[in-house]
């Protein structure tokens, strides 16, 4: 009978046990690194504080141009004559380099004017059209007409347009009409249009960014974002509105976030989540992550306070919206956030502690953290860390392979190659789970498109190979944004109407037929990487080109 009681009570134990057990075991999975890295190259000769992927799978990486001497000279006996550089007046190093992903090779661009803190997006035709910066960039406005790996595209500054406000710390969004809206900047509290529609266009008002300026200055690099029904919403410091640009109107003021300022210098960062089909492309919703605590960027020990561990999330286009707050797994300031091809943000780059500026951070965050879009309760998974700081002044960008291209850091003035966090010359990438060699045969490669140019409202045939067909079949669309300072202007993702697949000839191919976004006030034209998943999982991205 002893022996009997005996066992009847260690069952249950053993079955707590087991229980714990298997607990244990799932949070040491959800821990466990996850994502690849990997160097691409030693030397890029320049530190990017800016970068944008082109049509052609190029990436376009810009620096200051009075940082003096770069770490890549002109080879064909170029020099940059610039008297009104502050450094090195006579310069022949580039500033500005083309680096081909696919052979990890680099040209050097010749930028004339300072781009220090400048602003850009690419345009429709997939030209990068470049604004402002510092002393005798202020005002300026620059060209760079894509082309493949090993062509001859270089910068060109126009003689025949000029910015009417200065411009250091502005942002820019690509609208409907193809212009560029160009917005703030340092004590500029305007916003102005690229190109004008006449010559005596000038800027407009904008007193909501004098309003929310502290006096730290949280209120540049504004967040822009395009909304689906035509006004853009902008935040800066804590604060946001709704502002109807046609008609220089304020709309709607929007709740405070709460928590920390989430600008420069702070240092925040903020996407609109993927648009979606299925509410015909109606609602909008941001995504505000991180920042820095108020005074940091004041203070000669802010560099060590810890930084925000907030993200705030709030649908622009409701009639009543309010944030809703989520707290992330590491703290984080100067962070990137990426849409990846699965719809989900990753958050990557930064620190844990201290604000933008040289020498204002350390503690480097060095683990991505991917954000849930649509699963609320397992929003965040820690990934796989890197061994390369990226503090102020890094980058983050989208490749079409399903990679995230790692570029820049230099916390001092100049490039400085010794003590606390040298500037960073090496350019590597990440590799997300999705990439993971034991999906291969569960990823979908696209076969055919029945056509690139895809017209707004039309449908268009997709067809595609794969392994193991499971899961559903999804088709979205992604801009290539221009990225600097923490925040991708002009990143955008569309997620389409797609029929059924059905099976083609052509073996493991399936053929679906997608439609494209309605209207240029959804998607703006120009080119975007279009990718297909299967079950969750992307194929590599074809560029496409939206049209009227």
């Amino acid at each position: 009978m002893r022996m009997l009681s005996s066992t009847r009570l260690l069952i249950p134990r053993l079955i707590i046990f087991i229980v714990e057990l298997l607990v244990l075991t799932v949070r040491f999975v959800d821990a466990a690194p996850l994502g690849t890295w990997n160097l691409l190259v030693e030397n890029a000769g320049i530190s990017s504080m800016h970068t944008a992927v082109t049509h052609y799978d190029t990436v376009i990486l810009l620096d200051r141009t009075n940082i003096g001497a770069s770490r890549i000279n002109f080879t064909n006996g170029y020099c940059r004559d610039n008297p009104d550089d502050r450094v090195l007046k006579h310069d022949c190093s580039a500033h500005s380099v083309m680096f081909d992903p696919l052979t990890n090779s680099l040209r050097p661009l010749t930028v004339f004017t300072d781009t220090w803190c400048s602003s850009g997006q690419i345009v429709a035709n997939g030209s990068m059209v470049q604004t402002g910066g510092d002393y005798e960039g202020l005002y300026k406005v620059r060209l760079l007409d894509a082309c493949p790996a090993g062509g001859s595209c270089d910068w060109v500054e126009s003689e025949s347009e000029a910015l009417v406000d200065p411009r250091w710390y502005a942002s820019n969004q690509v609208l409907p009409d193809g212009r560029q809206i160009v917005v703030g900047g340092r004590y500029t509290y305007s916003y102005e249009f690229v190109p004008k529609t006449s010559s005596g266009e000038g800027s407009f008002s904008l007193s909501f960014l004098h309003d929310v300026q502290d006096n730290q200055n949280d209120n540049m690099y504004p967040f822009v974002h395009l909304l689906p029904d035509g006004n853009l919403f902008i935040f800066a410091n804590r604060d946001s509105i709704l502002l109807d640009y046609v008609n220089n109107r304020v709309l709607k003021t929007y709740p405070t976030i709460p928590g920390e300022p989430r600008n420069y210098p702070s240092a925040g960062s903020s996407v609109m989540l993927p648009l979606d089909h299925t509410n015909n492309f109606t609602v909008a919703e941001i995504l505000v992550c991180g920042g820095a605590q108020y005074g940091a960027f004041r203070s000669s020990t802010g560099n060590t306070w810890p930084a925000s561990d907030t993200c705030g999330r709030i649908v622009a286009t409701d009639s009543n919206p309010k944030w809703s707050m989520e707290t992330m797994p590491i703290r984080r300031t100067m962070g990137d956030t990426v849409i990846l091809p699965t719809a989900d943000i990753l958050l990557i780059n930064g620190a844990r502690n201290g604000c933008q500026g040289w020498g204002k951070a350390t503690n480097p965050a060095l683990n991505p953290v991917n954000y849930a879009t649509y699963n609320a309760a397992s929003r965040f998974q820690v990934l796989a860390p890197t061994t390369i700081p990226r503090l102020y002044h890094s980058t983050a960008n989208l490749l079409t392979d399903g990679r995230i291209l790692l570029a820049g850091s230099n916390t001092h003035q100049y490039y400085t190659f010794s003590g606390d966090y040298p500037t960073e010359l090496r350019i590597d990438a990440f590799a997300p789970p999705y990439l993971d060699s034991s999906y291969d045969t569960h990823r979908p490669a696209i076969f055919r498109l029945s056509t690139t140019s895809i017209r707004y409202g039309s449908m268009f045939q997709v067809v595609y190979t794969v392994g193991e067909k499971e899961g559903e079949f999804e088709v979205n669309l992604l801009s290539s944004p221009f990225t600097t300072h923490s925040y991708s202007q002009g990143q955008r993702m569309l997620r389409l109407a797609t029929t059924e697949p059905v099976p083609t000839i052509l073996g493991r191919a399936f053929s679906a037929m997608a439609t494209a976004p309605g209207s240029a006030v959804v998607a703006p034209p120009g080119y975007y990487m279009l990718l297909a998943l299967q079950g969750g999982i992307p194929s590599k991205g074809l560029w496409v080109r939206l049209t009227s």
